[in-house]
């Protein structure tokens, strides 16, 4: 009989041990894929320098999907926690903000001076308080809507126009247009116009079937030309919040609370 107590508490001590491990790689498989992200762009920096810029914007692309997954992962297996939201800020800091910036600065804006280059801070800096004011309100907000550009989604509309122009020697016009977009976005990144998440959809899950063969379309669609058509699609996002305040006109801006931290 003591054998056999003795049997069981090693067993249930041994059972116990495989899920506290088990438990720390479902906490560590987020933190590694928001560690893809960073990598990204640092390997964009890198690539900027060397002049590659259709590969520096290729790889912050890369990290755009990484930073998708790294949430998702963490929803679905339950490891959302306040150390991976920071974690995900910092490194998005680093891929959304100072990449695409000096990617930016690199391709356009250091041909054209001081004004133009500063355009190249600012999306940087726009960038940072757009993740702050995004951590700050998370929880109270409309999770239907972002309230100002997301800064992927502006990290993306500098990327595409740099892969739409390069390859080609662009004239000052273009060059000057390039920085006066980066200004703009910098600045929709940090205004209060609302932007679709893409978060609360029941669509998706009421017919899965054509949402599958919507995405397999539009991918097709993109694959035709996607240096015109990522251009098109990270634009015309930009401009939907834009657009969507002048339809819809600016509703009336409710006080939120302090954000409760409920991971």
């Amino acid at each position: 009989m003591i054998r056999r107590r003795h049997g069981k508490g090693a067993r249930r001590r041994r059972w116990e041990g495989l899920r506290e491990k088990r438990g720390r790689s479902i906490f560590l498989l987020p933190s590694l894929l928001t560690t893809g992200n960073l990598f990204c762009g640092f390997l964009a920096l890198l690539l900027t320098v060397q002049t590659r810029h259709t590969e520096a914007a290729v790889a912050i692309f890369v990290a755009m999907v990484m930073d998708l997954l790294d949430g998702r992962v963490a929803r679905l297996m339950k490891a959302t926690s306040q150390f991976g939201v920071e974690y995900d800020s910092l490194a998005d800091v680093v891929s959304f903000g100072v990449a695409p910036a000096f990617l930016m600065y690199s391709f356009a804006l250091a041909r054209l001076g001081r004004p133009a280059w500063f355009a190249a801070f600012l999306f940087a800096i726009c960038g940072a308080l757009r993740l702050a004011r995004f951590n700050v309100f998370t929880g109270v907000a409309d999770k239907r809507y972002f309230t100002g550009l997301s800064i992927p989604a502006a990290a993306g509309v500098i990327c595409s126009s740099v892969i739409l122009v390069n390859g080609t020697e662009p004239s000052r016009a273009v060059l000057v247009t390039m920085a006066i977009g980066t200004y703009l976005v910098a600045l929709l990144m940090v205004s209060t116009f609302k932007y679709w998440s893409f978060k609360e959809i029941g669509w998706v899950q009421r017919h899965p079937g054509q949402t599958l063969l919507v995405v397999v379309l539009g991918v097709m669609i993109v694959a035709t030309n996607p240096e015109l058509f990522l251009f098109i699609i990270f634009t015309g996002y930009a401009m939907s919040g834009l657009v969507r305040r002048l339809i819809v006109g600016r509703a009336p801006v409710a006080t939120p609370e302090p954000a409760q931290n409920t991971t």
